[in-house]
């Protein structure tokens, strides 16, 4: 029984030795140190032999079992040492490498030009104001010489909430909303979002525009013109040409629209500019003396003008942007290009 007990120990030892893993480990144990395993079935053996023997071989049984005890707990610590080693080296982190870099988002062509216009006036000496998008119907039309009746109000595809309650179709309603509040001078720009029932190519039920305001003592319509030009010229480079045409708006007596040498045929004519030359970008003229008397401003002392332009379109024709959809759909192929 002896020489069992040390050919199990030999056995034992040159199985532990080929142990690539903890689970193999564990299985040795349970093959020569379980209820069912192998030291256990040679045990079995000891009631078969003489009183004199029994001590004796129970002494080597012991003696293989702590062998065998020490065996497995050595080589489950080498294994779990070459285990953690691997995993160090296949897992290791290199800090001389470069880090990836998360995509970062862009700004929106709507955004670049609504904050280049902003520094433009901004160094012409204009403030931002800002209004409520939810207005009522005094200071989005009627203080604006919209009265219930008036025909103008037809140019406007309102999105009415009640009768006397709309989302605003223009920022005019802050220039009125500033001059309430603040006595003149004024000189004020107000970006936003605006509203109208209206969608195609060109159109947008919800863009953005910027309108200006400026209120003083002498102000006249060649004030007027040469801010504009001074704007137009920042904006789109010292070489285009500006025009101004005599038109019509409810707020603003004279009025005018303004037009710059097309950006794509530089004035020679195209399909853009409809072979004119000529691209309309704004509305402006001299502030009408009735919206004055809305706003307790005696026209009679002070004069001022008023201009208004849609971001989308001095964005598509600052960048080349054919259709004003693409400002909406958030498609990357198209952001990403700004």
């Amino acid at each position: 029984m002896k020489d069992k007990l040390e050919a199990l120990l030999q056995q034992a030892t040159a199985d532990l030795a080929q142990a690539a893993s903890e689970d193999a480990v564990q299985e040795l144990r349970v093959r020569y140190l379980g209820k069912k395993g192998e030291l256990t079935a040679v045990m079995k053996g000891i009631g078969a032999l003489s009183p004199e023997e029994r001590p004796l071989i129970g002494q080597v049984v012991n003696t293989v079992r702590d062998r065998l005890e020490e065996l497995l707990a050595a080589t489950q610590a080498a294994v779990r040492s070459r285990s953690k080693s691997l995993r160090l080296q296949s897992e290791r982190l290199d800090v001389t490498m470069p880090g990836r870099r998360r995509p970062m988002g862009t700004r929106h062509p709507v955004t670049l030009v609504t904050e280049e216009i902003a520094d433009i006036f901004a160094g012409l000496g204009f403030q931002v104001a800002e209004g409520p998008e939810i207005e009522i119907d005094y200071y989005n039309f009627e203080a604006l010489n919209f009265p219930k009746d008036h025909p103008a109000r037809d140019m406007q595809d309102t999105f009415f909430v009640d009768d006397n309650v709309l989302l605003r179709t223009h920022t005019s309603p802050v220039q009125i909303r500033t001059m309430l509040k603040h006595a003149p001078p004024v000189r004020i720009i107000a970006p936003g979002t605006v509203y109208r029932c209206d969608s195609d190519a060109t159109h947008s039920p919800m863009f953005h525009q910027v309108e200006g305001l400026m209120v003083d003592k002498g102000i006249t319509f060649g004030d007027l013109k040469g801010i504009l030009t001074i704007f137009v010229k920042q904006l789109f480079g010292s070489g285009i040409g500006v025009r101004l045409r005599p038109s019509f708006f409810p707020f603003t007596e004279p009025s005018a629209e303004v037009d710059i040498a097309c950006v794509i045929c530089k004035g020679k004519g195209c399909r853009v500019c409809k072979n004119t030359g000529w691209l309309e970008i704004l509305g402006a003229g001299m502030v009408d003396p009735e919206v004055f008397r809305h706003v307790q401003y005696d026209p009679e002392s002070v004069s001022g003008f008023a201009f208004g332009m849609g971001i989308e379109r001095i964005a598509m024709l600052k960048y080349g942007i054919s259709d004003m959809r693409l400002l909406f759909e958030n498609d990357l192929r198209f952001l990403r290009q700004f």
